[in-house]
């Protein structure tokens, strides 16, 4: 799986930095090019050289050469990978990572990363367990970074404990599980809505909501990964895509999500409509900017078209329609009458009173719903979330054939 990959090797300054070369000798074997960026501390255990003749190409350590000023872009070193692997990743680089404290190549280059990102922690066993680093290693997870736990065993201190790198084969295993191809999508065609919708009342200001679009971006990239025709209906985001086989439809207001989704949902096998769209809009908008006064200002607003339940109504036998359902009270009850009047296939339930699940977190827990009964999952970052999803997914559409 990993044939023709890009990998950003980044090492730190760990007596486990030998074991990149393993790291590198396996994933060239595998059809993948390697490009190390390693940190100043990281040259003290093993030398550019080394390195540079396993990859074939020079080791990237510093913003500028030395010699002859040549600039070593961050930037395009973040665009070019398919992956980058933090291994061996010490405490400090961790720390670093986790905090933005972007003061050598490797930390700037992951700031820049586009790709997923792999994470070898190394250390000694007091050092891993500490509250600090586990806090770190908990907001990496958060932020959808892979975390590949090390083993235990007798570390180089001679203590023996969790801290020891996991093994070479193993990581590189943990690269080839992701790029796995999972064609189980491959032919079907999804429809994924995605963000808020800004419901506008003079030419500057809007009602809006604070859903940053994540969690539908991941649903249409593990649809896209497994093989799938994407066409993602999105609200005002900073979100990007990254498969080409995405293709992306950007609105602003609750309308034109409504008349975005009804056109194109009758071309797809199944829709997941996770967008957070507006129940209400303005009856009227300003067409000027509404200047402060002394008295109240008084806004008449009107419901929004729905969107899951025009689905519903349009839902041909051979098409599934997937919803969600943000709750803070009756959570259940609520979500699943939602399922039964909206003629839903299943539904997504996530709760403001779960701590780490909602708007703008990098992290969802959720209860999938369907008319045969439940299942829950724990918190977990949403690409894995997305992952659950569009495994059930996978699964009703097989079984309905």
């Amino acid at each position: 799986m990993l044939e023709g990959k890009k990998i950003v090797l980044g090492i730190s300054g760990s007596i486990a930095a030998y074991k990149a070369c393993y790291i590198i000798r396996g994933l060239i074997k595998r059809g993948a090019e390697v490009q190390v960026v390693i940190t100043p501390a990281g040259k003290e255990f093993i030398t550019p050289i080394t390195l540079s003749a396993l990859t074939g190409k020079p080791v990237i350590s510093d913003f500028f050469g030395q010699r002859d000023g040549t600039w070593n872009s961050h930037v395009d070193l973040g665009l070019w990978a398919d992956a980058m692997l933090i291994a061996p990743a010490t405490a400090s680089t961790i720390g670093k990572m986790a905090n933005g404290i972007a003061d050598n190549m490797l930390v700037t280059t992951y700031l820049s990363a586009k790709a997923p990102v792999f994470v070898a922690p190394a250390m000694d066993l007091d050092m891993y367990a500490h509250p600090s680093t586990q806090q770190n290693l908990d907001t990496l997870t958060r932020r959808g970074n892979h975390i590949i736990e090390p083993a235990t065993g007798e570390l180089a201190s001679h203590l023996v404990g969790k801290g020891r790198m996991e093994e070479p084969e193993n990581i590189i295993q943990a690269l080839d599980d992701y790029f796995a191809t999972d064609s189980s999508l491959t032919g079907r065609k999804v429809l994924v809505t995605a963000g808020p919708t800004y419901e506008r009342i003079d030419p500057v200001r809007f009602i809006g909501n604070y859903s940053s679009g994540k969690m539908g971006f991941a649903l249409a990239e593990e649809c896209a990964r497994r093989g799938a025709e994407v066409t993602l209906i999105a609200g005002p985001v900073r979100q990007l895509t990254r498969h080409a086989t995405i293709r992306r439809v950007d609105v602003e207001s609750a309308a034109e999500m409504y008349e975005a989704a009804v056109s194109h949902f009758p071309r797809h096998d199944a829709a997941i409509l996770c967008a957070a769209v507006a129940d209400f809009t303005p009856e009227s908008v300003a067409d000027k900017k509404i200047k402060r006064g002394d008295d109240d200002l008084a806004l008449r607003l009107k419901p929004t078209r729905d969107i899951a339940a025009k689905l519903g109504e349009m839902k041909r036998a051979d098409q599934l329609l997937a919803g969600f359902a943000l709750e803070n009270e009756n959570e259940r009850p609520n979500a699943i009458g939602k399922l039964e009047r909206k003629r839903l296939d299943f539904i997504v339930l996530n709760s403001l009173n779960d701590e780490g699940a909602g708007f703008r977190l990098d992290t969802n827990k959720i209860t999938i719903i369907d008319r045969e009964g439940s299942t829950d999952y724990p918190l977990k970052p949403k690409s894995e979330v997305a992952t659950d999803i569009i495994d059930y997914l996978s699964a009703k559409m097989a079984s309905s054939e």
